[in-house]
């Protein structure tokens, strides 16, 4: 882990060239540009309103930045994991000419994709002030699910990465991964919605979900560890997503660093 940081030290300039490169690569084609970070999730909220607030959203007057909240976390985790798992081998003529700490590709993709998370809040920001969702002290508290969430992708990127070199149809399931997972993180639907009490596993067990959560009770004016109903105590949600990242971040590191030296046979 030493010396994972001294390299990251060591090579910050051209880290924070690439990160550059991937947002300017990203936008390169559109018109409209970054401005799409903005469009985008406004886009989907919009849409996900109207299709699902007469069904699962009645009476709730602030579902739209319910969607939001979710929609803006889950996005980056998708986006994150997805731009990592390929970033290996799409910079696989450079590994073999240049030596650079591979680790960077994965990491500059997730900060990349992250900075644009940072920028889309300010979509989240507006729709509260549009909706007048009343802003309490515990909006302060939304820091921690937003670094968490960075752990956790930076982790399992890595190790999307990793295993990516080595097995290439990696990218069509976390595709379809990513799909399960977003249906498990209640993004556009109330978990107090559901009937049966032996489907609330699902999200006792998934990270993400507990970060939503985190990220929705400072943005509604309630504690990071205030209790989930009949899913979970007080402070639940903050300790399992917290142990969950460091773990997953440093299993990621691990997992990168034994086999990258073998990256140059296979990409």
């Amino acid at each position: 882990m030493k010396e994972f940081i001294n390299n990251l030290k060591k090579f910050r300039f051209l880290f924070w060239e690439l990160v550059k490169k991937d947002i300017k690569l990203k936008y390169r084609s559109s018109v409209l540009g970054v401005f799409w970070t903005l469009l985008e999730p406004l886009l989907t909220m919009i849409v996900l309103t109207l299709v699902f607030s007469e069904l699962l959203g009645k009476g709730d007057d602030n579902f739209p930045v319910y969607i939001l909240c979710g929609r803006l976390l889950y996005g980056f985790f998708s986006n994150g994991t997805k731009v990592a798992l390929k970033s290996v081998r799409k910079h696989g003529t450079m590994i073999g000419k240049v030596y650079v700490p591979k680790y960077m590709y994965p990491l500059s993709a997730v900060v990349s994709n992250y900075i644009m998370f940072m920028i889309s809040l300010i979509v989240l920001v507006g729709v509260m002030i549009f909706e007048k969702v009343k802003v309490t002290v515990y909006i302060f508290q939304a820091f921690v699910p937003m670094v968490l969430i960075l752990i956790m992708t930076m982790g399992v990127g890595l190790m999307l990465s990793t295993f990516n070199v080595f097995f290439r149809d990696l990218e069509y399931l976390w595709t379809v991964g990513l799909m399960l997972i977003m249906y498990t993180c209640a993004i556009f639907y109330k978990v107090d919605k559901i009937k049966s009490a032996s489907n609330l596993w699902i999200f006792k067990v998934n990270p993400l979900y507990s970060l939503i959560y985190m990220f929705r009770n400072s943005v509604f004016g309630r504690s990071i560890m205030a209790a989930d109903g009949e899913i979970v105590g007080a402070g639940y949600h903050f300790w399992y997503a917290l142990i969950f990242s460091v773990v997953v971040f440093l299993l990621g590191v691990l997992v990168f660093w034994r086999k990258q030296d073998k990256f140059i046979l296979y990409v």
